[in-house]
C-alpha cells in the first residue's frame, strides 16, 4: 500500500499529538507520510511532504484552498492524486478538507455532491453509518438518493452488511411526515432500485439496531452528530459524578467500572478515528478537531482500511452499473 498522508498540522492538538498518533501507526505497520512544514520536529523517521501554508480552523475553507497552494490539505490530496500516496487524513478545517479533496482529487463520474459518512456507535451491536454528516447545508432530493446508494455500499463493504436498512431522517415515520425536501425524497428512494429503503426513521433510532445507514442534508446531519456527541459525553460525566457522589457508592462503582469501560470506549470519538467523505475520487478520512495520538491512530486504520477494500472503486461501479 502506498502510504497514507497524514496533515500533522491539522486540528486543535497539531502537530505533537498528530505526529505521535502517526509515529505509533507507522509502529504497528501502517504506512505513513507527513505531511507539513521543512524541520518539523519529533517525527522521527516518517517521511515528509514538505508544506509551508496552514489552513486555518476559521478561515473561510474555498478561499483557503484557493489562496494557499502549498498548504498542508493541499498537498495531502495532491499526493493522492499523483499517486504518491493512497488516502489522505485531517483534523484540521472540515471544510477545507472536502474542499482539498473535491478540488485536487475530483468527484466520481455521476456523483452530484460527496458527503460525510460517520459511523454512529450502536452499543452492542454495528455502527449505524449517518449521511450526509456536514458536508452540504442544502440537498436537493435527488442527491439524498445517492446518499443511500453511497452509505449502503460503505455500510455492506466495511461492516459487512448484506442488505442495509436505508432510513430516511425525519420527523416521524410515516411517509407524509417531514418538509418538502423529505417528501420528494421519500417518493425518489421508495422508487429506487439497488437500496433497501425502510421507509422515515427518526433521531431516536440514529443509535439503534433498527436501521444501518441514515440519510440527510448535511446541516440536519451535523447537528445530530453534535448532539449525540454533546449528549454521550454529559452522560458519562453525570455517571461518574454520581459514583464519586457518596462515599458508600465507590466500592460498588470500583465494580461497575470494567463492565462500563467497553461501553464507554465503544461511544468516545476518539475510537471511531474519523469520518469518510464518499463521492470524491479517493480516499479521504476527516477526523475531529480535537483528536488525540489515539485518534489519529484509529483514523489511520480506517484510511488502510477504505484502500484496502477498494472503497473507491465500489461506489464507483455502485453510481455507475
Amino acid at each position: 500500500m502506498l502510504p497514507i498522508a497524514v496533515d500533522a498540522m491539522g486540528g486543535d492538538r497539531a502537530p505533537d499529538e498528530i505526529i505521535a498518533g502517526a509515529l505509533e501507526a507507522a509502529r504497528s505497520g501502517f504506512p505513513v507520510v507527513l505531511v507539513g512544514p521543512q524541520g518539523l520536529s519529533g517525527t522521527g523517521d516518517l517521511p515528509l511532504i514538505v508544506a509551508s501554508e496552514v489552513i486555518e480552523m476559521d478561515e473561510d475553507p474555498a478561499n483557503g484552498v484557493r489562496r494557499k497552494k502549498d498548504s498542508t490539505l493541499v498537498r495531502a490530496a495532491e499526493a493522492v492524486r499523483d499517486g504518491k500516496a493512497s488516502a489522505m487524513i485531517s483534523a484540521g478545517n472540515t471544510g477545507a478538507t472536502m474542499a482539498s479533496a473535491l478540488l485536487k482529487m475530483g468527484r466520481i463520474t455521476g456523483v452530484k455532491r460527496p458527503a460525510i459518512a460517520t459511523p454512529i456507535p450502536v452499543p452492542g451491536g454495528r455502527p449505524t453509518v449517518l449521511l450526509d454528516a456536514g458536508a452540504n447545508a442544502e440537498v436537493h432530493a435527488e442527491w439524498l438518493v445517492q446518499f443511500a446508494v453511497m452509505g449502503s455500499v460503505y455500510s455492506h463493504h466495511r461492516y459487512g452488511v448484506a442488505e442495509p436498512r436505508v432510513g430516511l431522517l425525519s420527523i416521524g415515520e410515516e411517509p407524509g411526515k417531514g418538509d418538502t425536501l423529505r417528501k420528494e425524497a421519500y417518493e425518489l428512494l421508495a422508487q429506487a432500485t439497488g437500496i433497501n429503503f425502510i421507509g422515515n426513521v427518526e433521531g431516536r433510532d440514529v443509535m439503534t439496531d433498527d436501521v444501518d445507514v441514515v440519510v440527510t442534508d448535511g446541516f440536519t446531519g451535523n447537528v445530530v452528530l453534535k448532539t449525540l456527541e454533546g449528549g454521550m459525553k454529559t452522560l458519562v460525566k453525570a455517571l461518574i459524578a454520581a459514583f464519586g457522589s457518596k462515599e458508600e457508592y465507590k466500592p460498588h462503582a470500583e465494580a461497575l467500572f470494567p463492565a462500563l469501560l467497553p461501553l464507554y470506549d465503544s461511544v468516545d470519538p476518539d475510537s471511531t478515528g474519523g469520518a469518510v467523505l464518499l463521492g470524491v475520487d479517493g480516499v479521504c478520512i476527516i477526523s475531529h478537531g480535537s483528536s488525540s495520538a489515539r485518534a489519529m491512530v484509529n483514523g489511520i486504520k480506517v484510511a488502510a482500511d477504505m484502500v484496502e477494500r477498494d472503497m473507491v472503486g465500489h461506489i464507483r461501479r455502485a453510481i455507475n452499473p
